[in-house]
């Protein structure tokens, strides 16, 4: 067995994190031609493909993913033998990109990038908050490292970790019938003019989810607005234009201040998980771990959802 170092191991990181020879190459001020010709180099001493080649960029084989950890590690160590030696430690820098859905992006999200940025001030973060069907797909295109969403899909190559709880609550406007009510029915509710968010939307997945648990057609709902965004929702509900099933914390000024009053539904349970989500086939960058570091999400159990 070889014991000779392993050829561009900086190369290939870039290369592996960034998703693309070219990005690499730009980042490391080289032509994309050099970069192909050091991944090659590193193919050859290892015999083995790393990357899988595509018009729109590059994947890691299971060799590659293999590596990268291995590389990852090798790297920072050499990092932290520099400062050891030199008295100085290199700020980490970069991008991470984030897409959020709604209740993490708005509710979740501000003070963990807060502590974030105290943290590492050079990483520059750009979030896109839109509905968890459209996260996991920027996240499943390479467009956003990582995703936080209040459900989970179906593709083979997400992965999906446990980062907080959250709860969906009925609420009804100030004034209406249910405002004194300690409980409705869930034949109570199907009667009731409902305001309901959009169909890629993981909260009305959730309460999709429990209705059929409970053997009851979501369909049933008799759904008079359909609009894409909790705040828009919150709105129309304040506006009396019917009752709404909302993450408690998009509605927890509103219930605190008088405005909305959340009603328990006998038998209806609405608790979820928020998930951080990463594509394996995708090696992260360094900022994506350092973000995973501070949040410290639990793996998913198999089964689980």
């Amino acid at each position: 067995m070889s014991t000779e170092p392993l050829p561009h191991l900086e190369t290939f990181a870039e290369a592996a994190e960034r998703g693309s020879f070219t990005a690499a190459a730009r980042h490391l001020g080289l032509t994309q031609a050099a970069v192909s010709q050091r991944i090659r180099q590193l193919e050859a001493a290892l015999g083995t493909p790393l990357f899988r080649r595509a018009a729109g960029g590059a994947t890691l084989t299971g060799a590659g993913r293999r590596l990268h950890a291995y590389a990852r590690r090798i790297l920072d160590l050499t990092a932290e033998a520099r400062a050891a030696v030199t008295g100085t430690r290199d700020e980490v820098g970069g991008d991470l990109e984030l897409a959020a859905s709604s209740v993490p992006g708005q509710h979740l999200l501000p003070p963990v990038l807060a502590a974030f940025r105290g943290l590492h001030p050079l990483v520059r973060v750009r979030v896109a908050v839109s509905d968890t069907d459209l996260v996991l797909r920027q996240v499943g295109q390479g467009r956003a490292h990582l995703g936080l969403v209040g459900g989970q899909g179906d593709a083979p190559d997400l992965e999906f970790r446990r980062f907080a709880r959250d709860e969906l609550v009925l609420v009804v406007p100030e004034g209406h019938a249910w405002w004194g009510r300690r409980r409705v029915s869930v034949s109570d509710l199907l009667a009731q003019p409902f305001v309901q968010r959009e169909a890629g939307s993981g909260s009305r997945r959730c309460l999709e989810r429990a209705l059929e648990r409970l053997g009851v057609v979501p369909s049933r709902l008799n759904v008079v607005l359909e609009l894409g965004s909790n705040e828009a929702v919150k709105g129309a509900v304040l506006e009396r234009a019917g009752v709404a099933v909302l993450s408690r914390r998009a509605v927890e000024g509103e219930v605190e201040g008088g405005r909305l009053r959340a009603v328990p539904v006998d038998g209806l349970t609405l608790d979820r998980a928020i998930y951080v989500v990463r594509d394996r086939r995708r090696a992260l960058p360094g900022p994506a771990h350092l973000f995973l570091a501070l949040v410290r999400p639990e793996p998913e159990a198999p089964g689980g959802s």
